[in-house]
This record gives structure tokens, C-alpha cells and sequence, in this order.
């Protein structure tokens, strides 16, 4: 050994490299840190699946409500009728989206027998509105009407349409407002 590496070890001084210690610990941090990565990709995965989905669930909620005010406003639903069972024709709870019944409103009792709603999805040849598009169903997804008089005016009431739907592990809602009056 020469003079200065005997003078290192007398002071302490280590000559070099790492301890296999050292190197497990780094290990140990970083598969941590690419576990945590890994992670949050899948959770951001499974997010961005759900963006079709709330936009269904936007979509079917308004569908529900522009129903209600068409009918009302047309004649062919008396305002009588602008209630939940039993005094009124749309169902109480959570129903499965279902295709118009007869009455052309969803959410009524006139849906019974009707088929699943659904989404088209372009088939092979990658247009829509094409004989081999592909009908997606609407099953994971429920909708509730809920119709209740506002406080004080005689003659309005407020519409509650929620979409619930599940979109991988999460249970997501969408909720739309509004009032409709009698006149």
C-alpha cells in the first residue's frame, strides 16, 4: 500500500464504491417510486374510460328532461300527468335505461317490454349509420326521475333526472335540475 491510501484508513476514509446496504436501499426507493407510477397510470386509465361514460350519462339525463318539456308542451302530456306513480306516469327509483315505450317518454310504465338503450359503435368498415355498426348497451347505467312540487308555487314543479353508472371500480352519478310550470 502506498502512503496515502494507509493515511485514508487511519482517518476513516473508505476507498471507494458502494455498500451492498446502500444499493438495496436505492433499490428498495425506487421500485417504490415506479410502483407509484404504475399506479397512477392504471387509476388514469380507468379516469379517462369514464369520459365516455359521463358523457353518455350528460346525454341521457338531457335526453329524459327534453322528453318531459316536449310532451308537456305539445298536448300529449297533461300537466296532471307530470308526477311520479301513482298519481303521475313516471316510475319511482332507479330504472334501467330503456328505449322509449309508446308514449315516447322514458321512464314511464309505457317502457315495460321495450328494449335495452343502447349506443352505436362503427363496425368494420368505420362509418356510422352503416348496416354492421355495433350496438353497445346501455347496461351498467340506471336513470331516476324524480318530480316534486316546489315550496310555495302552486303551479311548478322541479325535475330531478339522475343518471347512476359504473365505470371500473367507481360509482359515478350525473344530476339534472330544472323546474317546469303549468302555463
Amino acid at each position: 500500500m502506498n502512503g496515502s491510501s494507509r493515511r485514508a484508513r487511519k482517518q476513516g476514509y473508505r476507498e471507494g464504491g458502494f455498500t451492498l446496504m446502500e444499493t438495496m436501499i436505492a433499490m428498495v426507493v425506487l421500485v417504490v417510486g415506479v410502483l407509484a407510477l404504475a399506479m397512477m397510470l392504471g387509476n388514469s386509465l380507468v379516469y379517462m374510460q369514464g369520459s365516455q361514460d359521463d358523457f353518455i350519462a350528460q346525454q341521457k339525463a338531457q335526453e329524459a328532461m327534453e322528453a318531459i318539456f316536449t310532451a308537456k308542451y305539445t298536448g300529449s302530456l297533461q300537466w296532471s300527468a307530470i308526477q311520479n306513480a301513482p298519481n303521475g306516469i313516471f316510475l319511482v327509483g332507479a330504472q334501467p335505461l330503456l328505449q322509449a315505450g309508446p308514449d315516447g317518454l322514458v321512464g314511464t310504465a309505457a317502457d315495460s317490454g321495450s328494449a335495452a338503450d343502447y349506443i352505436l359503435q362503427p363496425g368494420p368498415d368505420m362509418k356510422l349509420g352503416t348496416a354492421d355498426d355495433i350496438k353497445l348497451p346501455l347496461s351498467n347505467f340506471t336513470r331516476t326521475i324524480t318530480i316534486t312540487p316546489v315550496s310555495g308555487e302552486t303551479f311548478v314543479e322541479q325535475i330531478q333526472v339522475t343518471v347512476n353508472y359504473q365505470t371500473g371500480r367507481f360509482n359515478r352519478s350525473y344530476t339534472l335540475n330544472s323546474e317546469i310550470s303549468a302555463f
